[in-house]
């Protein structure tokens, strides 16, 4: 199959809407805790979607995992796990540095750990830097972290005016610090556990599937990483706030309303769907991305902000803010467009 790096672009932008659109369902989700609504949504983002798309998309998918070497779906695996802490760990990064400095070094480190992580362990960087078309890319992913800089600070000021100034409450910069690489590094593994995966993947062409649709089976094993990663500590809070009867219409609270079981559930499996969706359209864009593979993590960061941020406005988040604020996030926001274009181009031009 020969690359064709500008539909990539096109999938990384699908994934991305589907991963800043996952979050819309969630918010109209009544009566159930937070560990109860994300365990369930979990549940079909993290095992029931990844197992059937895969299986409806590839060819013997039980064949190919079963064929695949045990260190490669034990690596797989545990790069889902560490992933899972970074997304655990992230509300800390807001709580501690507040959102501008929070969402800049965590999503900063996160596009540099998953991005340039690979390329690095694999030894290629001198080749990549060295060629006008890896420069190209590479400058793409600077103007990325400038444009999730200018973003964040862009949300920042909105909060300000929104809250009439108040400062974040409980800012601690040397926790907060801390929680952040954390998080960054962390979250920047799934990316790592996608390289992992390359052995099945190899399997997953010979089996016959479409290499459209390669990354599949690699996405089973990662996501049962996370999703064991999440599993305990939902299961922590659930037995904490004693909120399993949740799950069944229960409420927690005696005198009050009962959870709308089938809209929950409903709006779980949709929301859960659309968080999938994120990376069921990354392992297309990324087949697409040629030698420059490793760049897609960049533009999968790069989409997500900027469609989370479209939502903002769309769900009328931003109202009440001055233009100079609304001015800066558009400002991030072309800056976002602009570094999917350059990373594009630097694709096509490693392809052509």
């Amino acid at each position: 199959m020969v690359p064709n790096p500008a539909l990539g672009v096109v999938f990384h932008w699908i994934g991305g809407f589907s991963s800043a659109s996952f979050y819309v369902p969630y918010r109209r989700i009544r009566s159930w805790n937070w560990e109860v609504f994300w365990l369930a949504g979990g549940l079909f983002s993290w095992l029931i979607a990844p197992w059937l798309f895969a299986s409806l998309r590839t060819n013997d998918l039980i064949g190919v995992l079963a064929a695949a070497p045990r260190a490669t779906l034990a690596w797989c695996w545990f790069w889902g796990v560490m992933w899972g802490f970074g997304g655990l760990t992230f509300g800390l990064t807001m709580r501690y540095l507040g959102l501008s400095l929070g969402m800049a070094v965590a999503l900063g480190l996160t596009t540099v750990i998953g991005t340039l992580g690979p390329p690095i362990f694999h030894g290629t960087m001198g080749e990549i830097a060295a060629k006008t078309s890896g420069q190209l890319t590479l400058l793409g992913i600077v103007i990325t972290l400038v444009g999730i800089v200018v973003v964040a600070r862009g949300g920042a000021a909105k909060s300000r005016e929104v809250a009439s100034g108040e400062a974040v409450a409980e800012f601690d910069l040397k926790k907060g610090l801390a929680i952040a690489t954390f998080s960054g590094v962390m979250s920047g593994c799934f990316a790592w556990g996608l390289d992992a995966g390359q052995p099945i993947r190899d399997l997953t062409l010979a089996a016959g599937t479409d290499p459209l649709s390669q990354g599949l089976p690699v996405l089973c094993v990662v996501l049962l990483g996370g999703l064991t990663t999440n599993a305990l500590w939902c299961a922590w809070l659930i037995i904490q706030n004693r909120s399993l009867g949740q799950f069944f219409g229960a409420s927690n609270d005696v005198v009050g309303p009962r959870a709308p079981l089938l809209r929950n559930w409903l709006l779980a499996a949709l929301g859960g769907t659309l968080w999938y969706g994120q990376f069921f359209f990354y392992t297309m864009g990324e087949s697409q991305m040629g030698k420059y593979g490793f760049s897609s993590w960049t533009l999968h960061m790069a989409s997500i902000i900027l469609f989370s941020t479209l939502w903002g406005f769309a769900l009328k988040e931003w109202l009440g803010t001055s233009t100079r604020t609304r001015s800066l996030v558009w400002g991030g926001i072309g800056l976002l467009i602009g570094a999917t274009v350059v990373i594009g181009g630097g694709n096509m031009l490693a392809a052509g």
